[in-house]
C-alpha cells in the first residue's frame, strides 16, 4: 500500500484537483467556437456541453459503489487516466460530434475524481477535522475553474485543441503521483457492501446539495446573459466570475475552522439562506461595478459555509459508505444544477428576473427544510465524536 500522511495526501489531492478543474475550464470560453469550427450546429454544441454533466449524473454514485467495494486509488488513478486520454483526443482531426463521446468521457472521469477525492479527505480525517480538510478541495475547485478560463484567454481556436492535448499530458503526470498516494484504502474486502445507511445528516445534506445545484444552474446559464442585459462589457463579466472566486478562496480555510468548531448545522442553513437572498437580489442591480462587489460579499458566505454542508455529509457514516454517499451528493448537486441550467434558460426568456426569483423561492424552501432532516442533530463536532450507528 502506498504511504503518505494525511497531510501529505491532503496536499497532493488538492494540487491535483485544482490542476483537473483548470483544466476543465481551460478551453470553455472558445469551446463553443471549436467546435463550430469542427461542424457543430448550435443544437449539437448544446448537447456535446451538456453531456458532460449528465455522464457525471449517469455515473457518480455507480463509481463511489466501485470506491468503496474495491478502493479509491483505483478509481483516482483511472479517472485520471481516462480524462486524460480523453483530453489529447481534441488534437484529432475530427468533426464535432465525435467529441460528443470525449466530454462524455471527460464528465465520467471528472466525477470519479471528485466522489473519490472528497471521500479519501472523509476516510483520513477525523470528523472534527474534516471540515477543514474538506474546505482545501472546495478550495482548490474554484480556484482551478477560476484560473482556468483566464489563462485560456492566450490560447486561440486554431490551437485549443493542443492546449486540451497539453492539460492531458499534464492529467497523466497527476495519475502517476496518485498511484504512489495513501488515500484512506483499507485491504481488500470480499464480503458485500452492506447497504447504504441513511441517518439524517446525510439525508439533510442531499437536500442541502440540491439548493446549491439549483442556484449553480440558474448562474451558468444565465449570469452572463443578466450582465449582458445590464450592459455590462466582457471585461466586467469576466471580473464578475473572478470577483466571486477570490473571496472564496481566501476565507474557505476560516470556512473550515467554522465547520469543526462551531455548529455547522447552522453555519449550513446561514450559508443556503445567504446563497438564496443574493440570487433575488442580482436582477434588480443595474450598476455592473456593484454587481462585482455583490458578488464578492455573496462569495464570503459561500465560503463560510460550504465546508460546513459537505461535512454533514460524512457526519456518523462507516467508512465503506463514504463514496457512495458522496457520489449521491454529487449526483444530487449535478442532476439539480442540469435541470436548473435547462429550466432558467427557457425562463430568462421570459423575464430577466424571474429564473433568479423562482430559483431563489425553491432554494430557501429546501434550505428551510433541512431543520426538518437534521432536527436533533449535534452540530458540533468534538475531538471525541463516533460515527453514529442509528438508522434516522
Amino acid at each position: 500500500m502506498p504511504v503518505s500522511t494525511p497531510r501529505q495526501t491532503l496536499n497532493r489531492l488538492t494540487v491535483i484537483v485544482l490542476i483537473q478543474w483548470m483544466g476543465a475550464t481551460l478551453g470553455l470560453p472558445l469551446l463553443a467556437l471549436f467546435l463550430e469550427h469542427r461542424g457543430g450546429s448550435p443544437h449539437i454544441i448544446g448537447f456535446i456541453v451538456a453531456s458532460f454533466f449528465i455522464a457525471g449524473v449517469v455515473t457518480q454514485y455507480f463509481l463511489g459503489h466501485l470506491a468503496d467495494k474495491f478502493g479509491r486509488r483505483p478509481i483516482i488513478v483511472l479517472s485520471l487516466v481516462t480524462y486524460g486520454l480523453a483530453s489529447m483526443t481534441y488534437a484529432l482531426p475530427l468533426s464535432a460530434v465525435w467529441f460528443t463521446l470525449t466530454r462524455v468521457v471527460q464528465g465520467a472521469s471528472a466525477g470519479a475524481l471528485e466522489v473519490a477525492s472528497m471521500s479519501a479527505v472523509a476516510a483520513l480525517f477525523a470528523e472534527g477535522q474534516r471540515g477543514s480538510a474538506v474546505s482545501r478541495i472546495l478550495a482548490a475547485q474554484l480556484m482551478g475553474a477560476a484560473i482556468g478560463p483566464l489563462v485560456g484567454v492566450a490560447a486561440s481556436v486554431n490551437n485549443l485543441g493542443w492546449v486540451f492535448f497539453a492539460t492531458g499530458v499534464v492529467s497523466l503526470v497527476a495519475a502517476v503521483v496518485a498511484h504512489g498516494t495513501n488515500v484512506g484504502d483499507r485491504a481488500y474486502d470480499p464480503t458485500p457492501l452492506a447497504p447504504l445507511r441513511w441517518n439524517r445528516p446525510f439525508a439533510g445534506a442531499l437536500v442541502a446539495a440540491s439548493a446549491t445545484g439549483l442556484a449553480v444552474g440558474v448562474y451558468e446559464t444565465c449570469w452572463s446573459l443578466l450582465m449582458h442585459a445590464h450592459h455590462a462589457s466582457t471585461l466586467q463579466i469576466r471580473l464578475s466570475w473572478t470577483m466571486f472566486a477570490l473571496p472564496f478562496v481566501l476565507l474557505s480555510r476560516t470556512g473550515g475552522w467554522i465547520a469543526d468548531h462551531l455548529n455547522r448545522r447552522k453555519t449550513a442553513l446561514f450559508g443556503l439562506l445567504n446563497g438564496a437572498a443574493f440570487l433575488a437580489t442580482y436582477p434588480h442591480i443595474h450598476n455592473n461595478v456593484v454587481m462585482l462587489f455583490v458578488g464578492s460579499a455573496e462569495s464570503l458566505g459561500a465560503a463560510l459555509s460550504s465546508p460546513s454542508i459537505v461535512s454533514m455529509l460524512s457526519q456518523g457514516a462507516h467508512a465503506r459508505e463514504l463514496s457512495r454517499r458522496q457520489g449521491l451528493y454529487a449526483t444530487s448537486t449535478t442532476g439539480s444544477l442540469a435541470l436548473a441550467s435547462i429550466a432558467s434558460g427557457f425562463l430568462f426568456t421570459i423575464n430577466t428576473a424571474l429564473p433568479f426569483t423562482l430559483v431563489a423561492i425553491v432554494s430557501s424552501l429546501l434550505a428551510i427544510s433541512t431543520l426538518y432532516f437534521w432536527r436533533g442533530v449535534d452540530g458540533r463536532i468534538t475531538a471525541s465524536a463516533t460515527p453514529d450507528s442509528s438508522p434516522n
